[in-house]
């Protein structure tokens, strides 16, 4: 993570490898990770047996992510995106697709490292979405750096490498120590991989799936893989007496206001949330109970 006090190499041209780990699961974060040194470092950096995470076992990533730590050569830090922030994104009205979220993360690291102080001259990422463009999107945000983007690039490079481990690891323990929020009975943490097509995420899914409030918050809402778990899901409607500035909607038989939720994975924009504590557009359920928003106590 950062350093307290910057160390010397700091100031010298540095590197940095940026990865991801949990793009695919449906359950659990998505860890984005960056690992940087001087340049003059590479060449023990390619010493150290860093390799692609996934080519590695569990104990291997372990080993090394500790061993890393432990470097005053090396510098690291992590952004773990939660799944519900995920879902928030994937689902709002203006929605945010993967690929976006993805480089707002890996940019976001960059420009975190480069306040701390240090001296970034190259970073080397692994692709989302077309490399050109990505590359191009990079460097005119960052023109001072040299960016090389590429494909499988945590095989390529030992600084990928390496970044690969952090996130991997970040994301394992992630894992491991989360704390279900939900307190429903029968609830267990047995979900396998969290990748769609493992038999044991599936089996966990099918578990933990409710009617009407949809998943725990470990489950990302916004993978199509959740659809298919709630054919026969309640129907959410949600009444409004005033129309919103947009039109959006429809109103029913008796001209009420309508928002139907076509999935169970909805959230509420920050407008939507404004237009709530104003009093416009509320439920007359709250309306005759005098009932305000309240966003603190």
């Amino acid at each position: 993570m950062g350093f307290k006090i910057l160390p010397k190499w700091a100031s010298k041209p540095c590197v940095m490898g940026i990865d991801e780990a949990g793009r695919g699961p449906v359950l659990g974060p998505m860890v984005y990770g960056c690992l940087y040194c001087s340049q003059s470092y590479l060449k023990t950096l390619s010493t150290l047996s860093f390799a692609d995470s996934k080519t590695l076992k569990e104990e291997k990533r372990e080993e090394l992510f500790e061993t890393l730590k432990l470097n005053d050569s090396i510098g690291w830090d992590v952004d773990v995106i939660d799944p519900r922030e995920l879902s928030a994104k994937m689902l709002k009205k203006n929605k945010i697709n993967l690929n976006e979220i993805s480089h707002s993360s890996a940019m976001g690291l960059i420009d975190r490292v480069l306040k701390m102080g240090v001296l970034l001259t190259e970073v080397y990422i692994d692709t989302v979405g077309d490399a050109g463009k990505y590359e191009m999107k990079l460097s005119n945000s960052f023109p001072s750096i040299k960016f090389v983007v590429a494909k499988k690039a945590d095989s390529l490079y030992p600084v990928v490498s390496g970044a690969s481990i952090v996130a991997k690891v970040t994301r394992d323990r992630a894992l491991r120590e989360w704390v279900l929020d939900e307190t429903a009975e029968n609830m267990q943490r047995n979900f396998g991989s969290g990748y769609p097509g493992d038999p044991q995420t599936k089996s966990w899914l099918e578990d933990h799936k409710h009617h009407i409030f949809g998943f725990p918050s470990l489950v990302r809402f916004s993978w199509g893989t959740c659809n298919s778990y709630f054919k026969d899901a309640a129907e959410v409607l949600w009444e409004s007496d005033n129309l919103d500035e947009d039109g959006g909607g429809s109103n029913n038989k008796n001209g009420k206001r309508q928002l139907k939720l076509s999935n169970v994975g909805f959230t509420t924009s920050k407008r939507s949330e404004e237009i709530e504590s104003s009093g416009k557009g509320r439920c007359r359920f709250f309306q005759a109970r005098k009932l305000e928003h309240l966003t603190y106590f």
